[in-house]
């Protein structure tokens, strides 16, 4: 029986858009609003595991994927052993530090000297803030980032936007853009020895897609 390249998808936002990709290259056999976690599209030899963005990375890394679709900003953050071949161009947000606009009116970044911030980017804010001689307490968690300024657990936070709404109905102002991110193609190491012919073919294929959008 011919072996099944396994593909694991994101769960949230990037999902939808991961799946209209793959879904105009004729790949289909995954429902969103289903809670299964494991699909086959067996026409096309490929099965799908649908995962918290967050452990993407590590299934590829580790061979349970042989694929993956990512934001760029975990791989930033984790920077797993993967081949990264392609920046699918969907998903684009941005990695900001934000403050409440009260503290924001009366604050110069240029003095910072010390600061406490709330964020599920550990290793980013931690470089971000060292490359500028800045020392960071990190408080680490893992949603409503944007909650810790208004009680009182961080004076600013670092986190994903992507049109800044949210931020500006919590009453935050972004300080400054540390990266962004968009939607990328990893692929495990091994797997792209031991399965080269039907790895690389739909990287092409995706590549093409990408190309056309």
């Amino acid at each position: 029986m011919k072996k099944l390249l396994t593909l694991a998808l994101p769960k949230g936002r990037l999902l939808r858009p991961a799946l209209d990709v793959l879904g105009s290259l004729g790949l289909d056999g995954v429902d969103p609003e289903s809670r299964k976690l494991i699909f086959s599209d067996e026409r096309h030899g490929l099965r799908f595991l649908i995962l918290k963005p967050a452990d993407v990375p590590t299934y590829v890394e580790y061979g349970a994927a042989d694929l993956g679709i990512v934001g760029k900003d975990i791989l930033l953050e984790q920077e797993p052993d993967v081949y990264e071949p392609l920046d699918l161009g969907f998903g684009f947000c941005r990695l900001v530090v934000a403050e409440p606009k009260e503290l924001w009116e009366r604050d110069d970044p240029s003095k910072w000297s010390w600061v406490r911030v709330a964020t599920k980017y550990p290793v980013l804010t931690e470089r971000y803030f060292s490359e500028r001689g800045i020392q960071v307490e990190m408080v680490r968690l893992d949603g409503s980032i944007e909650l810790a300024p208004l009680v009182g657990l961080a004076d600013r936070i670092v986190d994903l936007v992507q049109s800044g709404e949210t931020l500006r109905a919590n009453g935050l102002v972004e300080v400054a853009e540390i990266t962004r991110s968009t939607a990328r193609l990893i692929v495990n190491r091994a797997s792209l020895k031991t399965e080269y012919s039907p790895v690389s073919q739909l990287i092409e294929r995706l590549k093409k897609q990408v190309a056309r959008a």
